[in-house]
């Protein structure tokens, strides 16, 4: 590779992490990672676990602290105040400043606001990096009453971990069903009533107008958009994220929503790269979203990007779409594309059981039968036989016939593929469906 160069990522999250680890495989590059967040990389995924009193903070770190010193990879704990991509320098609030051969941006997402009136105040919070969580153990101490504002994944552990803590919670949700931007109507419906039986107050079709303060400029209870006042000593706020690049502001690096990157993640600034949550694509690989901010794809930008600067161009060809994650006690999965509304070129089946929280739908294309995708809620699938089978583009005939072949649930556990199977069958006429050549 030449001289050794100087590599330097800012944010230690599991993109940088991934990225600076799978340099230090091929290459003997200098590498720094700088975080204003942690000294070392922790599991962000898990951090609810803390809060909860699962794990500590030292169990969620996934590496020994001294495993970055051994593989010859700096850390910095520092905040980087803007880039100079010109004269291709980072320079920290002190004023210091570091030089780069190649400089990596991962610093992720924030908490994405609206502008409420007192949204800054002591005890309104996002759940999503480390002085999040502080504060949120801080916040919610001793109140009897906790206000989530949106839906979504961020959302519902946040309600798991403030029931951990017996503080009862009212959900506001813009929407009709929970989470219903992304789910089909069923699935919302289904998963709403059952975050409700955590005995959650689900307050739909309701948003946030306003949040008052007490003297101390702590919250003290909210109005919504129907101008009913709630009292409350916590507001979370879970309406999403936006990336983390405020810092950017200055520089020559060109960003819209998030840092405006190709497929091999190179930015408009030369020997400048961006990877994770904070990445924006210019073209969107196989129909996915500019933003990707799901902590598979956030690995696998990681990955790419070694590659390619260890001097093996690669670029990124990410397969299907997937994603997971528990309501509480159900497991959800998604494969591919499953439409929350059925589009016109597409045919859905939906099968739920008669009792139960167990639920799986799958949509196909109208005219060729090839499987988009599949939600599944409580049963857990095989991530590398969908993966296979939507590369592949198998029909849905063979899909729905080869499905015990995709179910990773433990030996004793229930198996539904017969009933699912015949539920199939019943609603399409095996005459419709054309059989294709596989």
């Amino acid at each position: 590779m030449g001289h050794q160069r100087n590599i330097v990522i800012i944010g230690n999250g599991i993109a940088g992490v991934t990225c600076a680890r799978s340099i230090r495989k091929k290459s003997k590059d200098h590498l720094t990672i700088i975080s204003s967040e942690s000294p070392h990389f922790f599991s962000r995924t898990a951090l609810m676990y803390v809060y909860m009193g699962h794990m500590k903070f030292e169990h969620i770190k996934p590496y020994p602290d001294d495993f970055w010193e051994k593989n010859n990879i700096k850390l910095i704990h520092n905040h980087v105040a803007l880039v100079d991509a010109k004269s291709k320098f980072v320079e920290f609030e002190s004023g210091e400043i570091m030089r780069y051969d190649i400089l990596v941006i991962a610093t992720g997402s924030k908490t994405k606001k609206y502008g409420w009136p007192g949204q800054e105040l002591n005890g309104v919070r996002g759940l999503y990096n480390l002085q999040d969580l502080e504060e949120i153990s801080k916040s919610t101490n001793g109140i009897s009453h906790a206000v989530i504002v949106g839906g979504g994944l961020i959302g519902v552990e946040l309600a798991e971990m403030l029931l951990s803590r017996k503080i009862p919670i009212t959900f506001l949700i813009r929407e009709k069903h929970f989470w219903s931007g992304v789910l089909p109507e069923a699935e919302a419906m289904m998963i709403g009533n059952h975050i409700a039986t955590h005995g959650v107050d689900m307050q739909y079709e309701t948003e946030l107008r306003e949040i008052i303060s007490d003297d101390n400029k702590k919250v003290k209870a909210i109005v919504t958009n129907n101008g009913r006042q709630l009292s409350t000593g916590f507001v979370g706020i879970t309406t999403g994220v936006e990336p983390n690049i405020a810092f950017l502001d200055e520089s020559e690096i060109q960003t819209d929503k998030g840092v405006l990157v190709d497929k091999h993640f190179q930015t408009t600034a030369p020997g400048v790269y961006a990877i994770g949550d904070c990445a924006q694509f210019i073209n969107p690989v196989q129909n996915r979203k500019a933003i990707e901010q799901v902590w598979y794809t956030a690995r696998m930008h990681g990955e790419t990007l070694a590659e390619t600067l260890c001097g093996n161009t690669t670029s990124y060809q990410p397969g299907p779409w997937f994603n997971s994650a528990k309501f509480f006690d159900i497991e959800y999965q998604t494969y591919g594309d499953v439409s929350p509304k059925i589009k016109d070129d597409e045919i859905q089946f939906f099968w739920k059981h008669p009792e139960k929280d167990i639920l799986i739908r799958f949509a196909w294309l109208r005219d060729s039968n090839v499987l988009k995708g599949v939600n599944t809620f409580g049963i857990r699938l095989r991530h590398e036989v969908f993966d296979k089978w939507l590369t592949e583009k198998r029909n849905i005939q063979y899909v729905i016939d080869n499905l015990s072949a995709a179910n990773f649930d433990p030996e004793f556990f229930t198996r539904y593929e017969q009933k699912i199977k015949s539920a199939f069958y019943a609603q399409h006429d095996l005459a419709k469906i054309q059989t294709l050549q596989l």
